[in-house]
């Protein structure tokens, strides 16, 4: 197994990318530092840069502008890095999914590892989605 995987397995940090949403998604993920949800204690980090991050969280509705962003994002970060669709815009452009302006869904984009629902996702499911993203990586071993 990669040293990196294995490595991801006990600390996370992570790199949040807003492509368009209506920032419900952006509050909930930060309620997931708060001291009630703390998941620093996972060793779960937000990171300034993607450069130096482990995992990409992308919240949002990707429209046409945002998609070569997005790439450029993914592009810059060491690989292997994970990806987490967070919200129901990321995972399947919700109520825009008819728009002009969001041509595809995230995971025809990206590789996508985790998936997780709601609008917006509580913080608990979030907390999930990463546990079940570290699980994977786990058992990749």
């Amino acid at each position: 197994m990669n040293l990196k995987l294995k490595a991801l397995t006990k600390s996370i940090w992570v790199f949040h990318a807003s492509v368009g949403s209506c920032n419900n998604c952006d509050i909930e993920i930060l309620d997931c530092f708060t001291p009630r949800f703390d998941v620093e204690r996972f060793g779960i980090q937000l990171v300034g840069s993607v450069r130096h991050a482990d995992a990409i969280v992308v919240t949002g509705a990707m429209n046409r502008k945002s998609v070569s962003i997005l790439k450029k994002i993914y592009a810059q970060a060491p690989q292997p890095v994970l990806v987490a669709a967070v919200g129901q815009c990321a995972l399947s452009r919700h109520m825009f999914r008819f728009s002009y302006n969001c041509p595809e869904p995230l995971d025809k984009i990206l590789p996508v590892d985790v998936y997780i629902p709601g609008c917006p996702p509580k913080p608990e499911a979030i907390i999930d989605g990463i546990v079940k993203l570290v699980n994977k990586l786990r058992s990749a071993e």
